[in-house]
């Protein structure tokens, strides 16, 4: 597995190199005219970037034998983060600035082939126009840099409580108005040395003085370890009725290398034991009965199942052993692509709480209108969904992963009010 990383860096080494050169061509380009300190404090401050973010992956790379430590998940994730607000802008340029070859290329073919007059001051005016579209480059980039910049710094904390109503006709009577809360996704070990900013996390979620708390998987990156500095915090969840939580695909640690499967399975079985010690009821593939006055609706809780190559640990037909399948019931199922895959047409379950997209940690979200990369991949990305009388919720996760921010798409708390029709 460590040289699978290493050929991952390689590539991604060769790739930003490559779009460097082509970059540093437009830079030249529209820089032309300026003096010659100016040009060379822009090419010098340039390279240095660069070189910045090799000498950050030659780093990584080296220091890869601590990849169980939280400290490198951070660093690493700050690196990759830096990386994107350096690269995207360039690729935005490089679109630009390929125009402009382009009209240039062309002139010069069309000349060639028509074996017309050597270049004029007319056709010297048109490339001068291919330069100004690579100086519209510089202005575009700009759009991506800003808005990067901003959800690295402001974006990834700047969680949102979303409150959607669900009427059922199912739904006992005694739980009409019943209050859940979804939180999914927390990669907690993103979070190393915010404390405060946990604390922030779950005060927001108390405020909020719902009767059930559920956790739709991904409490950890890849790591039990993860949770150590945070337990005390994560601890003081307050539901008024119970809390109940299940397992994502990072939770299983299926992501970096272990000396043995022992191991990693010990890995696993710590992370279900915090679980319970911070108050959640942790559902492996099983259900649960809520009665209330008499009246009883089920929770279910499944293990990751997801579309390969995520691992498929989840057993809906065994999690639902003993239900009345006459009664309400909720599913919890971190993957959005199980509901397609076994929920739907297969079960009457009533309502699926799932997470794991992220959004993306990008896109465009204004009103009711949203859209991000990650829907090409899963159609159900985030927010609500329904068929017949199903519904599924996506939540578009509370923490972050890989890119230390979040553009456009942000860190969610989902509040569901159930009433009875």
């Amino acid at each position: 597995m460590l040289l699978k990383y290493i050929i991952r860096f390689a590539i991604i080494f060769i790739f930003l190199f490559l779009i460097d050169l082509y970059s540093f061509k437009g830079i030249r380009l529209i820089t032309s005219n300026l003096q010659l300190l100016a040009r060379l404090i822009i090419y010098y401050s340039y390279w240095f970037i660069t070189l910045l973010i090799f000498l950050g992956i030659v780093l990584i790379s080296l220091n890869f034998s601590n990849y169980r430590t939280p400290d490198f998940y951070r660093k690493a994730f700050l690196l990759f983060g830096f990386i994107i607000l350096v690269t995207v802008p360039k690729l935005v340029f490089v679109i630009f600035h390929l125009t402009d070859d382009i009209v240039y290329v062309s002139k010069l073919l069309i000349t060639k082939l028509f074996n017309s007059a050597p270049p004029t001051n007319e056709t010297t005016n048109v490339i001068s126009r291919g330069k100004f579209i690579t100086q519209i480059g510089i202005v575009a980039a700009a759009v991506p840099f800003v808005s990067i910049l901003w959800g690295m710094v402001k974006g990834r904390f700047d969680y949102r409580v979303k409150n959607v109503k669900l009427s059922f006709n199912n739904l006992p009577e005694s739980f009409n108005g019943l209050r859940i809360l979804q939180i999914s996704d927390f990669h907690i070990g993103s979070f190393t040395g915010k404390q405060n900013e946990v604390k922030h996390i779950v005060d927001l979620i108390n405020k909020q003085a719902c009767d059930f708390i559920f956790f739709t998987g991904d409490m950890v990156n890849n790591f039990a370890a993860e949770t150590n500095e945070f337990i005390d915090i994560l601890g003081k969840f307050q539901a008024k009725k119970g809390k109940f939580s299940i397992l994502g695909n990072h939770d299983y640690g299926d992501y970096v290398p272990w000396k043995t499967q022992e191991e990693k399975q010990q890995n696993l079985n710590t992370l279900i034991d915090i679980h319970k010690k911070i108050g959640f009821d942790i559902l492996l593939n099983e259900n649960r009965t809520i009665t209330i006055n008499g009246q009883q609706i089920f929770i279910i809780g499944i293990e990751n199942w997801g579309l390969p190559p995520f691992p498929q640990h989840g057993d809906l037909k065994k999690a639902m052993n003993g239900i009345d399948d006459n009664k309400f019931k909720i599913l919890l199922s971190h993957d959005p692509s199980h509901w397609d895959a076994q929920v739907l047409n297969n079960t009457n379950i009533d309502l699926t709480l799932s997470g794991h997209t992220h959004g993306m940690q990008f896109g465009i979200e204004i009103g009711n209108f949203k859209w991000s990369p990650v829907k090409w991949k899963y159609p159900r990305w985030a927010g609500l969904y329904s068929v017949n009388n199903q519904y599924l919720y996506v939540n578009r996760g509370i923490g972050y992963i890989g890119f230390p921010g979040r553009v456009g798409i942000l860190p969610e708390i989902t509040v569901i009010e159930l009433q009875s029709v």
